[in-house]
């Protein structure tokens, strides 16, 4: 069963985050549409940016379409997705381009997440994304109650090198897949080559150019600093 906006709007209020460091508690925006959140489509900047938006299909550590995502679309708000089409325009001066994942995440996505984590009956996904992990322990620095994504500034996403044509492109390898919760993951991983931790620091940089800040555990993960609304979570879907 889906949780009530009121329960959301308590999670909000107690929830210690691992992606979100602010103060005051965030607060659940009234906002019922994109719209009216100033959640914007990346592709109105940036048409032909390339998407694999996990959450919105089965490819993910739930293994199904995810609360909230009703279409594979990335919004963000706009100071944060006119942010990163620089940062996508800069790359593709080097034959290099952005893939993203995900992006703004609805309140109600983050709730789906916390019910699968105390599932542990369900361990479908455990090989591919938690191989070294106890379901259980998963809740905490990977699975948390309120997330900074549904605040609309932060976004997961990799590197392609592209053919001079920009058709013809290829991930950057990273060591790990997106949503890979254990140490490897983290950006500064020991157990990775020197090649994919290079590719990793390629990105922050790229990243941090325009404002982004990466979250130590999770190579992919990047938040635009300082956020435009760091104390307002969004539940619009994604559509």
């Amino acid at each position: 069963m889906r949780r009530p906006l009121a329960a959301l709007v308590l999670l909000a209020a107690i929830g210690a985050c691992a992606d979100s460091r602010a103060e005051q508690p965030p607060a659940l925006s009234p906002a019922k549409t994109a719209a009216a959140a100033n959640l914007v489509d990346i592709r109105t900047l940036v048409p032909d940016i390339a998407e694999d938006i996990k959450y919105a299909g089965h490819d993910n550590f739930v293994g199904a379409p995810v609360d909230g995502y009703l279409a594979p679309k990335c919004l963000l708000l706009r100071p944060v997705a006119e942010a990163l089409a620089r940062v996508e325009h800069e790359l593709r001066t080097q034959h290099l381009r952005l893939r993203i994942w995900d992006c703004y995440r609805p309140a109600r996505a983050v709730a789906h997440f916390v019910r699968w984590a105390h599932d542990l009956a369900d361990q479908r996904t455990k090989a591919q994304h938690y191989p070294t992990l106890d379901k259980s322990q998963l809740l905490g620095d990977y699975i948390a109650p309120v997330s900074g994504h549904s605040r609309g500034a932060t976004i997961d996403l990799t590197l392609e090198h592209c053919a001079a044509d920009g058709k013809r492109c290829e991930a950057l390898d990273m060591g790990t897949d997106f949503d890979f919760f254990d140490v490897r993951a983290h950006t500064d991983a020991p157990g990775i080559s020197a090649a994919q931790h290079a590719n990793r620091l390629l990105l922050r940089d790229a990243m941090a150019r325009e404002g982004f800040r990466n979250y130590p555990l999770e190579w992919w993960h990047y938040t635009l600093v300082p956020e435009p609304t760091p104390h307002t979570l969004y539940d619009v879907p994604v559509q």
